[in-house]
């Protein structure tokens, strides 16, 4: 009877009274989880083995019940409740016990990413449609294309929000009494995978989707390589208008190829190079779409330039392409040239990706904190060739090899932090043996970035430019990847603020 139950709930209005729904973590998207089925009126109890007191406070005053108990194995709450559906936040894995106990028992497994699929007609437009949902995913990039084209669409008139992994919880935007024309909606491997464990009536329409790009990352979450790329694909799955992919990853064509998708969905290619028909790219300096105009097979739209794009900080080969692909999704809601080119005017990347955080005797600081895996690092160190590079934390089970055999030859130095530090190490003397390789073995965290600053400057010898490009995980040392580009900065800053006191007759640096 709950599995015929369950098949009716694709609706706001739908009646959820009663329904016994677990839900598992209790982090700002858990919290919106439960804040919606309350609201919905079912049954809801919350496990986590932690929580913010802000939301913890909360749930009982929403008319749910916390439980804050370790989650190593089932608790005996969870089993004496007998859910109906559990919803679970993205950090559980496919290999957790509760997930394990969870499928192995039949019990519907939902994402945050279902639940606001299934109600997303709480507020409509104006014709009594939900919003339209388009989709991004990638290794890389990702939070970036989505500020992109949530830009792009408002630029071209639409009401758009940005949601999902971006920070944003998707139930948010749906509940929003503004309303949206469109969700444009950032999902992550982890979310994707939830969405895999959807029955027929929980899966996603988007009007369009893609996949910027796939390197192996969270391998220990998924399992395996495959398990992880399989998680991505699926963000093409029953796509209506565009399946937007990156020419240059020939991962991501396999993955439209291989997608089920809404009759008349269109394959819509994006690269740096010369785009044919259907595509989007770079004709002598010029960003064009051949995809979203009539005569595509003879003529291209300009939507902007290199020109203008270097002129804002946006020029980077891997931003060029984020811009090419939140084009696309923008075109294909018809969002007209002359507005994707006023956008892009005004946009700023977000801190930690690639940011110039100063410039001083010679020196250029670039924080891409953000680069946290192979994949991203390498786009960076080939927007700054010859750059003093910053290496290491915790690299998440993936082999450097590749990268530094790869774009790590072109650095001028590597300095290398983190716990994993000799596993960086012994891959440059494998792979790139004339690099110099430095070691900061700073044991406590405010001490780290200090000496990298130390060891930067002394390598560039008054000219370079040093590359914060991690390639690997923060929590090694920091609370994140932002605290980490914050503490480089500051380094810098405090290096920079010791030479003008000596300039001014003060102390020199310690160098």
């Amino acid at each position: 009877m709950s599995a015929d139950r369950l098949r009716t709930l694709t609706s706001w209005h739908a009646d959820w009274k009663g329904l016994r729904v677990a839900v598992l973590g209790l982090s700002m998207t858990g919290f919106s989880v439960a804040d919606t089925l309350t609201e919905l009126g079912a049954d809801v109890l919350v496990l986590s083995e932690s929580a913010d007191e802000e939301y913890s406070k909360l749930i009982p005053v929403i008319g749910a019940r916390l439980e804050l108990t370790a989650l190593d194995s089932v608790p005996q709450s969870l089993a004496d409740f007998a859910p109906e559906v559990v919803i679970a936040s993205p950090g559980f894995s496919p290999s957790h016990p509760v997930i394990r106990w969870v499928l192995d028992a039949g019990i519907a497994l939902w994402g945050d990413i279902e639940l606001a699929w299934r109600v997303r007609d709480k507020v409509t437009r104006d014709d009594g449609s939900a919003a339209d949902w388009v989709l991004i995913t990638g290794t890389n990039g990702k939070t970036t294309t989505t500020q992109l084209t949530a830009s792009l669409l408002v630029a071209g008139g639409l009401r758009a929000a940005p949601c999902g992994n971006i920070g944003v919880p998707v139930l948010d935007a749906v509940r929003d009494p503004a309303g949206f024309d469109v969700l444009v909606v950032e999902l992550s491997s982890h979310q994707l995978w939830y969405l895999g464990q959807s029955a027929a009536e929980g899966e996603l329409f988007p009007h369009a989707a893609v996949c910027l790009n796939l390197a192996d990352d969270h391998l220990v979450w998924h399992g395996s390589a495959e398990a992880y790329r399989d998680a991505k694909a699926l963000v093409y799955r029953n796509t209506r208008v565009a399946c937007i992919y990156n020419k240059a990853d020939e991962a991501t064509r396999r993955m439209v190829e291989e997608a089920e998708v809404v009759e008349g969905a269109r394959a819509i290619g994006f690269d740096l190079g010369i785009p044919g028909p259907s595509d989007l790219g770079v004709v002598e300096g010029l960003i064009v779409d051949r995809a979203f105009l009539d005569d595509r097979s003879r003529s291209a739209l300009e939507l902007t330039t290199l020109a203008d794009l270097d002129a804002v900080g946006l020029a980077a080969p891997h931003i060029v392409q984020n811009i090419l692909a939140a084009s696309a999704i923008a075109r294909s809601l018809g969002v007209a040239p002359e507005a994707i080119h006023t956008a892009l005017q005004g946009f700023r990347l977000d801190a930690h990706r690639i940011q110039v955080i100063a410039r001083h005797g010679g020196i250029t600081w670039i924080d891409d904190s953000k680069a946290t895996n192979p994949h991203a690092a390498a786009s960076s160190l080939r927007a700054y060739p010859g750059a003093v590079w910053v290496v290491g934390g915790d690299l998440k089970g993936v082999d450097l090899s590749d990268l530094v055999s790869d774009a790590g030859r072109t650095a001028r130095a590597a300095v290398v932090i983190g716990v994993e530090r000799a596993e960086v190490m012994a891959a440059f003397r494998r792979h790139a043996p004339a690099v110099p390789v430095f070691e900061v073995d700073a044991g406590e965290t405010g001490h780290v970035m200090n000496r990298v600053v130390e060891i930067a400057v002394e390598i560039v010898d008054g000219e370079g430019t040093v590359l914060l490009a991690p390639a690997a995980a923060s929590f090694d040392q920091f609370t994140s990847y932002a605290d980490r580009g914050h503490r480089f900065a500051e380094a810098v800053r405090e290096w920079i603020d010791r030479g003008s006191a000596h300039d001014a007759g003060g102390p020199a640096p310690a160098l």
